[in-house]
């Protein structure tokens, strides 16, 4: 495989985990927008480790999950009090908060980032992202999926029938952070580099979008929105010469005529969220269609008989 293709299915299998880890508290009514400073918790914890210790991978990457999660976890009960647009705001001054703690830490590489030892091929990033994808189906059909799932549609209506709200958002949250610094590590492994550029504000606009227009009734959103939004830049690089002759050929010449560059890609995404939320406000997936496919599985079974 070439090193580009090799490059693109890491970035979506990280993605793919970072969508999930985000997925976890907006299913339980959460929008986290600090997603990014838990990645970057994951990301910096595992290459300060493995510099400084020389531990093997496993442990590196563990480590950069455990100690996320387990900020997470302590983040949520404070967070936790707010709700709403607060909660928004509060999760996205968390990330900003961890941003500028690692830019004036020179023992984390201040600014100029770090190396990271022990590189993992994309096929580890690709196994995690389907352990993961696994886990969070398994997770959702349990109990203490149906009770976020509760807590998401009424908590009041959850409270009264005896279920601890608060209980399930903060474990809701720290697996969420967990995942979140898993996808760090992974990420700090796979490209032998680190540096806080890279866990900017859109990073965190970027993923709870893929969350929101994949869908968030049923895990296949998450997965199927991260791919989509990964994939579609690198699908229109070859013909982003044709669009851009198409879109001088309609409005003319403005400026003199140079070579697409990358900006255009994000101008095209632009556009296919915006149409996606007008056409499509409740997600690419919902629960609704996935219980049509199965019931259309299910007729030819039912016509047929019952297999002996």
């Amino acid at each position: 495989m070439s090193g580009y293709w090799a490059g693109i299915l890491t970035i979506l299998a990280i993605n793919i985990i970072f969508a999930y880890a985000i997925f976890l508290p907006v299913a339980s009514g959460q929008l986290n927008l600090g997603g990014a400073g838990f990645q970057a918790t994951g990301a910096y914890a595992a290459a300060y480790i493995a510099t400084q210790s020389g531990a093997g991978t496993l442990v590196t990457i563990s480590s950069g999950a455990f100690i996320a999660g387990m900020l997470g976890w302590l983040m949520a009960y404070p967070m936790l009090r707010t709700i709403g647009v607060y909660l928004v705001l509060a999760t996205f001054a968390f990330a900003e908060v961890v941003s500028g703690i690692v830019l004036n830490s020179q023992m984390l590489g201040g600014p100029t980032g770090m190396t990271v030892p022990n590189f993992i091929d994309w096929y580890v990033p690709g196994v995690a992202a389907i352990i993961v994808a696994i886990g969070i189906f398994y997770l959702m059909s349990t109990r203490f999926g149906l009770n976020m799932r509760a807590c998401h549609d009424d908590d009041v209506v959850t409270d009264l029938m005896g279920v601890n709200v608060r209980s399930v958002k903060v474990v809701a949250f720290a697996l969420g952070a967990a995942l979140a610094g898993f996808a760090g590590a992974l990420y700090a492994h796979a490209f032998n580099y680190v540096e806080i550029q890279t866990f900017g504000a859109m990073v965190s606009i970027y993923v709870l979008l893929y969350v929101l227009l994949g869908g968030t009734q049923t895990p296949w959103g998450p997965m199927v929105g991260a791919t989509f939004f990964t994939i579609l830049p690198e699908a229109i690089r070859p013909v982003l010469p044709l669009i851009k002759k198409g879109v001088i050929a309609v409005f003319g010449p403005v400026v003199p005529s140079t070579p697409p560059d990358d900006s255009w890609r994000f101008v095209i995404l632009g556009l296919c969220t915006i149409i996606m939320m007008a056409l499509r406000p409740e997600g690419l997936i919902t629960s609704q269609m996935i219980a049509r496919l199965r019931l259309r599985r299910e007729k030819p079974l039912k016509a047929g008989g019952s297999p002996t």
